[in-house]
């Protein structure tokens, strides 16, 4: 009999110990080439070279890291290496997934146990399941308990470990004599300095360590392989107005190289569930889900929002657009977990969550997001982001909504770069003591958010949404469309179902088409050619090219009385892309030449 674990991947569902491979230590115990993935069994055979006594396996959201960590169990159990199981996770939602995924291998675990029971969980369990907060809370007890016997324990999302100080000591006091440690990460960063417990730290030259992992496998080989589906990145704009706390009336556009207050400020502005952006945006997203289950029928959408308040106000607007109930999953809810598995197993179209889907937990028929958050650190990006990612066969594209924010910018298009921990450190004789972090960036992030989540748009005043752009594999795609409007239909339209090559090679001709349509509405024959070629002008530089383009529209403002960001906004909506400061050369290029055909008119 066979099943499936919670990421997709197959099981058996025999005892690992009836079918240990004699010939090689690691190799797939139940000998079909199918029982594992490629790079699980990679994973097993690097970990069985030399059996250290800690490995960190760093595998992107939907890789597979639980079936890869229970096959490691069964062979270590199996060979009499250990004979007890432990595993930590993030939430108490993972301790049943853990223990569901582990007795379909034939390992029994208990999610039941607390730290109430001290040494007793069952004669009939082989170990248990247990959280972070539940090790740091009693961490002599869980050392008492690892102790009994020889144990493995599975730090599952063991970036967690570092969240508190009290949590990484406790989870080294419980678990420094274990006979074997195996850590998971689908994030092997941190946006702070904490130390990640058990995980070995390289010094760099420039005086930073950066955390070693044993085994690596990245969002974009397991794109190539067919394990995770490609992301789109459906970027939304538009003008949003408020009043300060001093009364003053403000008004900005999302994207367009505002200070980091007015920035903070007019996001704020976006989310506030009683304007239009929202709105606006949950129905553009309804409309791309719509198009989704046109192939795969059960595609489900997740919402993310900031807070409790908002997170019941955007399943209001979702049930006023859809006529379907949404479910609404809020940390506070007893039954939270519940309708997580009922979402999970049923065909029903929207969730809207606050935090607690945001990482680990497996709804694979996730296929469209909303971020409408104001979480800004990388961390946390990268864990929503890896709720959409699990593919349950080739070809599902997912598509994740996102205000036009430069911090979420550059996160989505650095979707596939490999990160590592980085601790920014000063020798000083034997020891390291920590200095200013490196991370900055992402600290500065950390609390960018806390100051958007706890101040400070005194009172929203109006805000309206329009499509922007989309991202793809580190590439814009599109411009300026009004919300409904053909250009803006063209994106959200795309297939539920297309290769990597297939989603670029639309998203091309999307853009060409909508440049097409741009041009011939100002009356302009000229217009973005359909696919990009080489700029005229190589030989300059982007800064020669900002300043010839800013020299032209101050020569055609002078012309014509228009207003330079008037121009500005006009010349993106016919050639697409960002604005001035982050276009290419080829995007510049193409809107001198726009500029030069018109004076010379």
């Amino acid at each position: 009999m066979t099943g499936q674990l919670d990421d997709g991947s197959p099981t058996p569902g025999t005892h690992a110990a009836e079918h240990l491979s004699p010939a090689f230590p690691g190799r797939a115990p139940w000998g079909t080439a199918g029982s594992l993935r490629a790079w699980q069994q990679e994973a097993l055979e690097r970990y069985f070279e030399t059996e250290p006594r800690d490995f960190l396996a760093s595998a992107t959201p939907g890789a597979g890291k639980t079936t890869f960590a229970l096959r490691l169990a069964a062979e270590l159990r199996g060979r009499r290496t250990v004979t007890q199981i432990i595993v930590v996770a993030p939430t108490e939602h993972l301790k049943e997934q853990w223990a569901a995924a582990a007795a379909r291998v034939g390992i029994r675990l208990n999610p039941q146990y607390s730290n109430a029971d001290g040494q007793s969980y069952g004669r009939h369990f082989h170990g248990v399941v247990v959280t972070y907060a539940q090790v740091a809370m009693k961490p002599i007890q869980h050392r008492l308990l690892t102790d009994r016997e020889p144990t493995l324990v599975i730090m599952d999302e063991v970036h967690h470990g570092g969240d508190a100080l009290s949590w990484g000591d406790a989870i080294r006091e419980a678990y420094s004599t274990a006979t074997r440690r195996l850590s998971l990460t689908g994030t092997p960063f941190r946006s702070d300095d904490a130390e990640i417990p058990f995980t070995l730290y390289q010094p760099q030259p420039d005086g930073t360590r950066v955390s070693i992992t044993d085994y690596d496998y990245g969002y974009g080989r397991a794109l190539a392989d067919g394990v995770v589906r490609p992301v789109v990145f459906m970027v939304y704009a538009g003008k949003m107005q408020w009043r300060t706390s001093a009364g003053e009336v403000m008004e900005a556009r999302l994207g367009e190289g505002n200070t980091k207050d007015i920035t903070s400020q007019a996001w704020r502005t976006a989310l506030d569930p009683a304007g239009e952006w929202v709105s606006q945006v949950l129905r553009a997203a309804d409309v791309r889900l719509t198009e989704t289950r046109l192939q795969v029928p059960d595609a489900g959408g997740l919402v993310i929002a900031t807070d409790h308040a908002s997170a019941r106000a955007y399943a209001q607007i979702l049930k006023s657009i859809t006529g379907e109930d949404v479910a609404l999953i809020l940390s506070d809810d007893d039954t939270a977990s519940a309708k997580i598995d009922e979402f999970s197993e049923g065909e029903s179209r929207w969730m809207v969550a606050v935090r607690m889907v945001s990482e680990g937990v497996d709804v694979p028929r996730l296929m469209v997001g909303v971020y409408a958050t104001s979480s800004a650190t990388p961390l946390f990006f990268a864990q929503a982001i890896g709720r959409f990612v699990r593919s349950r066969r080739r070809g599902e594209v997912a598509s994740v909504f996102v205000p036009n924010v430069p911090t979420l910018m550059q996160l989505s298009a650095e979707l596939e770069k490999e990160r590592s921990h980085v601790l920014d450190m000063v020798a000083k004789g034997d020891t390291w003591d920590l200095e200013a972090s490196m991370l900055d960036a992402a600290n500065q992030e950390d609390r960018a958010s806390d100051e958007l989540t706890n101040e400070f748009v005194y009172e929203a005043l109006s805000s309206d949404a329009h499509f922007d752009r989309a991202l793809f594999d580190g590439a814009e795609f599109g411009g300026y469309a009004e919300v409904g409007s053909e250009e803006e239909l063209d994106f959200l339209g795309l297939p539920g179902l297309l290769d990597v090559h297939e989603v670029q090679a639309l998203l091309q001709q999307r853009q060409a088409r909508q440049a097409k349509r741009s041009a011939n509405r100002q009356g302009i024959v000229e217009h973005a050619p359909e696919k990009a070629e080489a700029p005229q002008a190589l030989h300059r530089t982007l800064g020669e090219q900002r300043k010839l383009l800013n020299s032209l529209v101050g020569l055609y403002a002078k012309t014509t009385g228009e207003q330079h960001g008037q121009i500005h906004n006009e010349l993106r909506r016919i050639c697409g892309g960002p604005l001035v400061a982050s276009a290419s050369v080829t995007q510049l290029q193409a809107r001198i030449d726009v500029l030069r055909k018109r004076l010379r008119r």
